[in-house]
């Protein structure tokens, strides 16, 4: 029911003046302008320096394996010399608690760097506009060229920035799946067109995600799916690094001729030329003030200070500034002092303590895990000259790429030893689950009692002690 229609009282009949009025706004296409500048060079520095981590990190060989691999059939996780395991989960944990401090701290100094300069959706973006923009033109061809009928030219330009999309997009699926499947491997059976099902669907549904998300959806991604752009206020302050726009400075705007006296004509720097608003990736004014979708790029910053060259006024009518820097005048020196304030050492106590525990923990970390289970398949039993004999299930898991001779020791009860292998041979990276009996001399006391395994290297670099209980039937 439309809005006008709900509020006409009943028995009457809307007038012809009345509109139905939609909650609704159709997405209006955004042309980005292609900028250059300061800003925009460290943009491509990141996005050279992300992607050559992302697609040049499969392809490197670490002692005769890929470098990097998450091996999920094989429940091993490989990150140059260290060999994890699902049992390892914790350090996972770590580093997404410490991506997560890392983003609040970076936020609170200097707002979306994140989002402005590294994170894949601006990434690919910056990717497919470059594309878009090899095919098509600049901002007005391609406006120009949507709006013109189908002809060849139009198909062809339209085609092939369409195949190279699909096709960067495919590379980028097939790249995101030799994370997880061997990628010389996956190249031998890609090019044999003998995938599996779940290597098919992860290297089409991610070269489809970002074929979409960056062909088309685009600062939709930002403005509505990232619930970043929601919860920035709550890690911002008046000391935050953010574009701003000196109103000040800039009110009134107007155009004028280069040689005119602005003060003579009552204006403002600014001189309305809206190219601040055609370079934003998200299309929003930065001259109404700071909004939720701006993604902190500096486009905006790069062409305004490019005007004001051109117009021979001062640059940093646009600029990376902060609220109370603004307010009062304040040089970037004094802005770099009131960085450091209690919320960011908070922030960067916390980080810091978190990433020094994480590196200790991996570095004291034995590349040796053993559990030891009772076998409550084979219960305690009395065997020759009255022995009393338990059988126990131990699995071993090593966490390394060598070879590992382990003896095996047991202690905690008179007389007690063990009369099966006493030592285990290991493969690099191997699982092995190994039956282990031991046995005590009769006279002990009913019950459980606590026994303690070990299981040494001969040269004393692993000495792995587990608890356990042996059992005395009654």
């Amino acid at each position: 029911m439309s809005t006008s229609a709900a509020n006409t009282p009943q028995g009457s009949t809307p007038s012809d003046e009345e509109v139905e009025v939609s909650l609704y706004a159709a997405r209006k296409k955004i042309y980005p302008r292609a900028v250059t500048g300061l800003f925009a060079k460290w943009r491509w520095v990141f996005v050279w320096l992300t992607q050559i981590v992302f697609y040049g990190l499969p392809w490197l060989a670490w002692n005769d394996r890929q470098a990097v691999l998450f091996d999920l059939e094989a429940r091993r996780f490989y990150i140059f010399g260290l060999v994890l395991y699902p049992q390892d989960f914790i350090y996972l944990t770590g580093i997404l608690v410490v991506s997560a401090l890392s983003l609040f701290l970076f936020t609170a100094i200097a707002g979306r760097l994140w989002c402005g300069y590294a994170c894949p959706q601006t990434v690919y973006t910056e990717i497919y506009l470059w594309l878009e923009k090899l095919f098509e033109g600049d901002r007005s061809a391609r406006m120009r060229l949507d709006q013109q009928p189908w002809s060849l030219n139009k198909v062809a330009r339209k085609g092939g920035k369409q195949l190279a999309w699909i096709v960067f997009g495919l590379w980028t699926g097939f790249t995101f799946a030799g994370y997880f499947t061997p990628i010389r491997d996956l190249g031998a059976a890609f090019l044999a067109w003998n995938l599996g099902p779940w290597q098919t669907f992860w290297i089409f549904f991610y070269g489809f995600a970002t074929y979409g998300n960056a062909g088309y959806m685009r600062e939709q991604v930002c403005k509505y799916m990232c619930p970043y752009a929601r919860f920035q206020s709550a890690m911002f302050d008046k000391d935050t690094m953010i574009v701003t726009y000196d109103a000040k400075r800039g009110e009134p705007r107007g155009a004028r001729k280069k040689s005119a006296d602005p003060r003579a004509l009552g204006l403002g720097d600014c001189v309305d030329c809206t190219l601040c608003v055609q370079v934003c990736p998200t299309g929003i004014d930065i001259r109404n003030g700071l909004q939720y979708e701006c993604i902190g790029c500096g486009a905006c910053v790069d062409v305004c200070d490019e005007v004001m060259g051109k117009m021979g006024y001062p640059k940093g009518l646009i600029k990376y500034s902060t609220q109370n820097g603004m307010a009062n005048g304040w040089t970037r020196a004094q802005m770099i002092r009131r960085a450091f304030r209690p919320r960011v050492l908070v922030y960067s106590a916390i980080l810091l303590t978190i990433i020094v525990a994480l590196g200790v923990s991996l570095w004291l970390r034995v590349p040796l895990k053993v559990d030891v289970i009772r076998d409550r398949g084979a219960l305690a039993r009395m065997v020759e000259m009255g022995r009393i004999e338990n059988v126990y299930r131990i699995q071993f898991m090593n966490a390394s790429e060598h070879e590992r001779e382990l003896a095996v020791t047991v202690e905690g009860l008179p007389g007690i030893e063990i009369t099966s292998e006493r030592s285990v041979h290991l493969l690099p990276t191997e699982v092995r689950s190994v039956a282990v009996r031991v046995q005590v001399p009769p006279g002990l006391q009913a019950g459980s009692h606590p026994i303690t395994f070990g299981f040494r290297t001969p040269d004393g670099a692993i000495d792995v002690r587990e608890k356990t209980t042996f059992v005395v039937p009654r």
